[in-house]
């Protein structure tokens, strides 16, 4: 990937709560970290960590770094909205965290969703007419909402990048990247 200095300043916000896809938030945050880049993970009330979801069960949990209602769009460059199941159907309720990424996407900052997290996109209204990819069971939801909806490894459009699965993390990390080094 790019050279640790090409990240070095930015400071990316990585949305989530219990329930996450273990994954899709630690491997793209190791990743960003590695090119340089702050990474906060963010996540509703007080919680001082958050419980990640691996194979159908529970795993490790995540540090939190910051509470959600405590947090403002312009302190970041970038959003991260990791997916599971459990996490985006969760945050797509809580006005806290569709105003943060409504925020983001009114400020045409980089937004990049995982997996089930175009879910919250779609409450914030940050879908309509972009071409996006995701899980695929989220793809009527998308286009119901919208959206053409791609099968591809990563689909770029715009200041948001979304990807399928974990399988494509390497991928969507890359696209990250290259979007927050230009």
């Amino acid at each position: 990937m790019n050279s640790k200095a090409s990240l070095a300043g930015k400071k990316i916000a990585a949305l989530a709560t219990d329930g996450f896809e273990y994954a899709e938030l630690t491997e793209p945050k190791r990743i960003l970290e590695e090119a340089g880049a702050t990474v906060e993970v963010i996540a509703p009330g007080d919680a001082k960590q958050i419980k990640g979801w691996k194979d159908g069960n529970w795993t490790d949990a995540v540090k939190v770094d910051r509470a959600l209602e405590k947090v403002d769009a312009e302190d970041y460059q970038a959003l991260l909205l990791p997916g599971g199941v459990m996490n985006p159907d969760s945050l797509r309720g809580k006005a806290a965290a569709i105003s943060l990424v409504r925020a983001f996407g009114d400020a045409n900052k980089p937004i990049a969703a995982i997996c089930h997290g175009p879910w919250t996109l779609i409450n914030a209204g940050q879908v309509k007419g972009r071409t996006m990819t995701s899980w695929p069971t989220l793809r009527k939801d998308l286009e119901n909402a919208g959206a053409h909806w791609e099968d591809r490894e990563v689909v770029c459009d715009g200041n948001l990048i979304t990807s399928r699965k974990p399988d494509d993390i390497q991928a969507f990390s890359k696209a990250f990247i290259e979007m927050l080094a230009a």
